[in-house]
């Protein structure tokens, strides 16, 4: 696993990253960085705040869900939203939130020569991603906090079921890049919501994440509805409900039966953005 450094920036000055030697990246103002055995770096700011983000329970039950397939659906749309031109050249894409790398993965395998950059607060996750696409470049880092990424390096910047940072996004995308953000539906999932065993989901959480990249600057360019049902026993809805935040929140799975299975809705919105301006900010 290597780390290419021309994705990065540092989290404390942000001039730009380089290796420093084997083991160790640095910025011309004399900050350093160890890079983990596992092959990533951890780029935090001072005084971030000490959340870790998903933990080992939550993503192995969503490399359990994603690999059983339940998902690729969602994964075939975004590959679709991204409207990378297989014509032009190495795309890059930025995966902020990437989890377990699934959906970098889809990409991948569509597009070969395709460089990633993968990020999220969780170590974990970091780690995961990188097991999926060892080539990839892992950072842990705050998605609240101005990122330690170069401007306008990304041509796709991923970002599903996880937090957004609109300004920063609009930042690092290339001018003529896309941002592909895939938000959840109000029915999504609703059969479990009512069963206690997920939060609810804000309504019309599209427009306002719409409205919110709109004021940085980025405007939807695409928009898709993917709505199915799956066939999902308990053992699937333990997966459905331990994989996101609700594992924190939610009532316990324990006493699903796993001989019964119910018809689940997956309900998702996947929404394309590019620049206004068709120039990136930076």
């Amino acid at each position: 696993m290597s780390i290419d450094s021309t994705w990065l920036r540092c989290p404390n000055c942000f001039s730009d990253l380089s290796p420093v030697d084997e083991r160790v990246f640095g910025c011309d103002r004399g900050h350093r960085f160890d890079r983990a055995k596992q092959g990533y770096l951890t780029l935090l700011p001072p005084k971030a705040p000490r959340t870790v983000g998903d933990d080992r329970a939550m993503l192995d039950a969503r490399a359990a869900l994603l690999g059983s397939g339940a998902y690729r659906p969602i994964a075939d749309e975004i590959l679709h939203a991204t409207a990378i031109d297989s014509a032009g050249g190495t795309p890059s894409i930025a995966d902020l939130g990437c989890g377990t790398g699934y959906y970098s993965q889809r990409i991948a395998e569509a597009h070969p020569g395709a460089r990633f950059l993968l990020a999220d607060r969780s170590a974990d996750a970091v780690r995961a991603s990188l097991r999926s696409l060892p080539d990839g470049t892992g950072i842990v880092m705050d998605i609240w906090r101005p990122f330690p990424i170069r401007s306008a390096v990304a041509d796709v910047v991923l970002n599903v079921f996880a937090p957004r940072n609109p300004a920063e996004f609009a930042r690092i995308l290339h001018a003529s890049g896309r941002v592909v953000v895939v938000v959840p539906r109000v029915g999504h999932l609703a059969e479990l919501r009512r069963a206690g065993l997920l939060l609810d989901v804000p309504p019309e959480k599209a427009s306002t994440t719409t409205e919110r990249l709109d004021d940085a600057g980025l405007i939807r360019r695409s928009a898709a509805t993917v709505e199915y049902r799956i066939e999902a026993d308990g053992n699937l809805r333990r997966m459905l409900s331990g994989m996101g935040p609700s594992a924190h929140h939610a009532a316990s799975t324990a006493d699903v039966s796993d001989d019964t299975s119910i018809e689940v809705t997956v309900s998702v919105d996947v929404l394309g953005f590019g620049h206004r301006s068709g120039s990136a900010s930076g």
